[in-house]
């Protein structure tokens, strides 16, 4: 069993900068099917935009995704990792901060992210969520054809 974050987080993550419309997110986010993306600014992360941001803080209130900055609408300043930190510890942050998704950080440089399916798999890999984690991604209808 891994003991450190650095031992099961996803080590790519995806960047946008602070300016960049929710839309350039949002197809970013669609390209890598992930669900969130780092807001950064000349490597130093700056925030989180997940996929609930942009329907709750963008679309929901009516702003034009096209216009809105990522960094308007993203977690600003989130609760974050460092490599070495042990597992045991970073499931309790999740807890107490009620996120998903830590982002793993090293002298404010984003390394990687470790989310809750990642430790599920990790601790209890016969868990539902540990199996939902491994699954392969749903393949989404291409535009113009029909459900």
């Amino acid at each position: 069993m891994a003991q450190q974050v650095k031992d099961v987080m996803t080590p790519a993550v995806a960047t946008v900068r602070p300016d960049a419309s929710v839309v350039e997110a949002a197809q970013l986010m669609r390209a890598q099917d992930i669900g969130d993306v780092f807001v950064a600014r000349d490597g130093e992360l700056l925030g989180v935009l997940t996929d609930r941001d942009i329907t709750l803080r963008a679309v929901a209130d009516g702003v034009d995704p096209l216009t809105v900055s990522c960094q308007a609408v993203c977690t600003p300043d989130p609760v974050k990792v460092g490599p070495d930190t042990d597992v045991t510890q970073a499931v309790t942050l999740m807890r107490r901060h009620a996120v998903r998704r830590l982002p793993v950080v090293d002298g404010g440089r984003p390394l990687g992210v470790v989310s809750i399916g990642d430790l599920a798999q990790e601790r209890d890999p016969d868990s539902a969520l540990a199996d939902i984690s491994r699954a392969a991604p749903d393949n989404w209808p291409t535009p113009g054809s029909t459900i």
